[in-house]
């Protein structure tokens, strides 16, 4: 099951995702911009987001848990939160990955394709992937 995060679940998401204070992952659960996956009651991963330039839906970061990876997982948390922007109004969707991760490939499945990256000092090279939405597939 596929559902926005609540504020009891901010202790396993700050658990598990150090890429976000604990003070910014409580704004963005309150902004409802943290998606969860529940398998028989436990939290499988979850999908965090916000909007680039204001305006675009930008997946910030998409998480499943290894015990649960190659279920469809994290198909499915994409696929709800591009459903969930879409009845929001928006047609286009981002996110992006580096160049040394399997996920680009994962995103290239899911219909994303490359349109740019940059390189921080001392990082791989980080790609954007961009996703339109097309009338009949949301």
């Amino acid at each position: 099951m596929i559902r926005f995060a609540f504020e009891k679940d901010l202790e396993f998401l700050h658990r598990h995702d150090r890429h976000i204070s604990l003070e910014e992952l409580r704004h963005a659960v309150a902004r409802r911009c943290v998606l969860v996956a529940e398998e028989r009651g436990a939290l499988a991963g979850w999908l965090r987001y916000n909007l680039f330039w204001d305006n675009t839906p930008f997946m910030n970061l998409l998480y499943v848990l290894e015990e649960y990876r190659g279920k469809g997982v994290g198909k499915e948390l994409a696929a709800f939160w591009e459903g969930e922007m879409a009845r929001r109004g928006f047609g286009v969707f981002m996110t992006s990955t580096q160049s040394d991760e399997y996920a680009q490939h994962f995103y290239r499945k899911l219909g994303y394709r490359d349109v740019g990256g940059f390189q921080f000092p001392g990082e791989s090279f980080e790609l954007i992937f961009v996703k339109e939405k097309k009338d009949d597939s949301l």
